[in-house]
């Protein structure tokens, strides 16, 4: 793993970049100005950038949010979310018709075609989950308590990231219920990273293309077994994971993944 000082030292080397948003390009807050710049420059030099997010929602509302941070519109071409991939095969009815939607109602965008759908626990064909309800944001034994007699019915995972950082406060995922589901006997799909489909949304393999993102579980794992390159942003979600850069080969061994790059911010 090699320390980037600046991207404008590597850009050369590839035709397509794969950024994800939260803890990269935003903090759930505000912007990051050395990442704006770095997108700046990317675009000036006529490279492709694609914005891969494991947000819940469909990428035109999380399209809405980034213009919510003041972020230029020229930008925001090209937007892949977890929601979006998630949202084609619910309409599908890949899963079955009926599902029971755990999660906050800011989500409710993932399944607006199909809301007449939506139905209880008991009388789903699967379980929907976009993330944690608003009045247990923290309690995971809600969760465990709530899902205990459902085992039988998949859960249907649209965002893999287990937590995120919004500005400095720690926030549980939809990837934390999913894995809760998992250890009480139930099975979970996945929309979203480090999953293959939801590239094959974003980048055909003629492209030369790099990974950037702050997680080693979904962005540098997908990138991995995408056999793509990748730039692990240090100062995101796995912050508090490590004291020095030097115990960051540690950190990514942890986690069974082998970054190319590093950089504590994005910065160009």
């Amino acid at each position: 793993m090699i320390k980037l000082n600046r991207l404008a030292e590597i850009y050369k080397n590839y035709d397509t970049y794969i950024i994800d948003l939260w803890g990269v390009i935003h903090d759930g807050v505000r912007l990051n100005p050395g990442a704006m710049e770095a997108i700046k420059n990317l675009i000036q030099k006529k490279k492709k950038v694609v914005f891969l997010s494991n947000a819940p929602r469909p990428s035109k509302e999380v399209k809405k949010f980034l213009q919510g941070l003041n972020m230029d519109d020229r930008y925001l071409h090209n937007i892949v979310t977890s929601g979006e991939a998630a949202m084609l095969a619910l309409q599908k009815e890949s899963y079955g018709k009926f599902f029971y939607h755990l999660g906050p109602k800011r989500d409710n965008g993932v399944f607006l075609n199909i809301k007449e759908n939506k139905t209880t626990l008991e009388k789903c064909n699967f379980i929907l989950c976009t993330g944690l309800f608003d009045e247990h944001e923290e309690d995971l034994d809600y969760y465990k308590n709530l899902l205990q007699g459902f085992t039988s019915k998949k859960l249907i995972c649209t965002n893999p990231d287990l937590t995120v950082h919004r500005g400095d406060v720690k926030e549980y995922c939809a990837g934390s219920i999913a894995k809760l589901f998992e250890s009480i006997g139930g099975e979970t799909v996945y929309f979203g990273k480090p999953y293959k489909e939801i590239y094959k949304m974003c980048f055909s393999k003629k492209e030369k293309t790099i990974a950037i993102g702050d997680n080693l579980n979904t962005d540098i794992k997908g990138a991995n077994d995408m056999k793509i390159d990748s730039l692990f942003i240090s100062n995101g979600v796995h912050r508090s994971e490590f004291k020095k850069e030097s115990e960051l080969i540690e950190l990514s061994n942890r986690y069974k993944v082998k970054p190319d790059y590093y950089q504590s911010k994005l910065i160009w």
